[in-house]
C-alpha cells in the first residue's frame, strides 16, 4: 500500500480519538432504548449483598464481570497508552477487551506493539479486530490469522460499519459478496468469529443470517451511544461528506431493540450488547433483556485519557451499580438475575 495512505489511516486513528474525547458526537434524537424498561423493586431481598456474584462465562471463557471494554483504538503513540492501561485493568478484573481495527498493523508493523498487549493481561478475553469490508479489498486468511496472533487473541471480530464507511473520506463501500466470505473465513479460521456494528445496530433478520455463515457470536452495537456519521461529519473534506454526516447523525436500530429481536430469535447465541451503555444500570437492563456481556467503549476512552486511578474508579463504580441492581432486584447471581423476570416495560416503542 503506498505510504501516503498509511499515513491517512495513523491520521484517521488520532483524529477519531481527539474527536470522540474532544466533541459532541453522540447520538442526540435516538437513544439506546433502554430508558423504556424499569426494574422491578425488591423491598426485601433475603440476600447478603456481599455474597451477590457477577461472574459468568463467554467463548469458553471465565469472567469476573459481564463487562467487555469495547473496541476503541490502536496505531498511534497515545493510541499504544490507551490499549496498556485497558489491558491492565481488564487484567485486574478478570473482564474482556477488545482493540480497534488492526488493519493499520498489518499495513504499517511498525505500530503493532500499540495493539500488543497480551503480556499486560495474560489471562483476560482478548478480542482481535478487522473491517468484514477488507475481505472485500485482498484481504483473506492470512490477514486474519495475522491479526490474531499479534494479540494472541481468543477471537477475532469482524466489525461490520457501512454508514461510516459512506460517510468517511476514501471510505471502502464495496459490500458485495461480503456474506460468502465471511462463511468462509468462519469456517477455517481456528477461532469463534464475532460479528460487530459500529453503532448502528444489527437485525433480527441480519443476525441470522450472519449465524448461518459461521459466526459464533454478535455484538449488536447499537444506535444511542457515539455516532459515527457525526465523527466522521468532523473529519470531512467537502460539504458532500459533512452534509452526508449530519443527514445521518441518528440512523440506526436502538441497542435494546436489538438484543430483544436477536435473542429472540435465537436464545443461544453468545450476545454482546453495546450502543450507548454509560454505567451499570444500563448494564444490568442489557442483561437483563438478553445479552451475555455488556460493552462500554466511551467511558472507559474518557477514563483511560485522564489516567490509570480514574480507570479503577469506573470499574469499582461500575461493579458497585451492578451489584446494587441484583440486591434490590432479590437476585444472588447472573443466572438467577436472567431467569427471573426482573424487567418490565414502562413505555412502549
Amino acid at each position: 500500500m503506498p505510504s501516503n495512505s498509511l499515513g491517512q489511516t495513523q491520521t484517521r486513528k488520532a483524529e477519531h480519538l481527539r474527536i470522540c474525547l474532544d466533541e459532541d458526537v453522540q447520538f442526540s434524537q435516538t437513544t439506546n432504548g433502554l430508558e423504556r424498561y424499569r426494574f422491578i423493586h425488591c423491598c426485601l431481598p433475603e440476600i447478603n449483598r456481599d455474597e451477590i456474584n457477577l461472574k459468568t462465562e463467554f467463548l469458553g471463557k471465565q469472567l469476573s464481570y459481564p463487562l467487555l471494554i469495547s473496541s476503541m483504538t490502536g496505531g498511534t503513540e497515545f493510541a499504544g497508552t490507551i490499549n496498556r492501561r485497558l489491558a491492565e485493568v481488564a487484567q485486574h478484573y478478570n473482564i474482556a477487551m477488545g482493540v480497534g481495527s488492526q488493519r493499520v498493523a498489518l499495513e504499517k508493523p511498525q505500530v503493532a506493539p500499540t495493539f500488543a498487549v497480551r503480556s499486560l493481561a495474560p489471562d483476560i478475553l482478548l478480542l482481535a479486530n478487522l473491517g468484514a469490508v477488507q475481505l472485500n479489498y485482498k484481504y483473506g486468511l492470512d490477514e486474519c490469522r495475522r491479526v490474531v496472533d499479534l494479540l494472541q487473541a481468543d477471537a477475532l471480530i469482524l466489525h461490520l460499519n457501512p454508514l461510516q464507511e459512506c460517510i468517511q473520506p476514501r471510505g471502502d463501500t464495496n459490500f458485495r459478496g461480503l456474506l460468502d466470505k465471511v462463511e468462509e473465513l468462519c469456517s477455517k479460521l481456528p477461532i469463534p468469529v464475532i460479528a460487530k456494528e459500529v453503532g448502528n445496530g444489527i437485525s433480527a433478520a441480519m443476525a441470522k443470517k450472519l449465524m448461518n455463515a459461521g459466526i459464533s457470536a454478535i455484538d449488536v452495537a447499537g444506535a444511542g451511544g457515539t455516532s459515527w456519521a457525526k465523527v466522521e461529519s468532523e473529519r470531512a473534506e467537502n460539504s458532500l461528506q459533512r452534509r452526508l454526516g449530519m443527514t445521518f447523525a441518528d440512523w440506526g436500530l436502538p441497542t435494546a431493540e436489538c438484543i430483544r429481536s436477536i435473542r429472540a430469535l435465537a436464545p443461544e447465541i453468545p450476545l454482546i450488547a453495546s450502543g450507548g451503555l454509560r454505567h451499570g444500570l444500563d448494564i444490568a437492563k442489557a442483561i437483563a433483556l438478553g445479552a451475555n456481556l455488556a460493552g462500554l467503549a466511551l467511558p472507559f476512552l474518557q477514563a483511560a485519557a485522564e489516567s490509570e486511578a480514574a480507570l479503577y474508579e469506573l470499574v469499582e463504580v461500575l461493579i458497585a451499580e451492578m451489584t446494587t441492581v441484583l440486591f434490590c432486584t432479590g437476585t444472588a447471581d447472573l443466572e438467577e438475575f436472567k431467569r427471573l423476570e426482573v424487567l418490565q416495560c414502562v413505555k412502549e416503542g
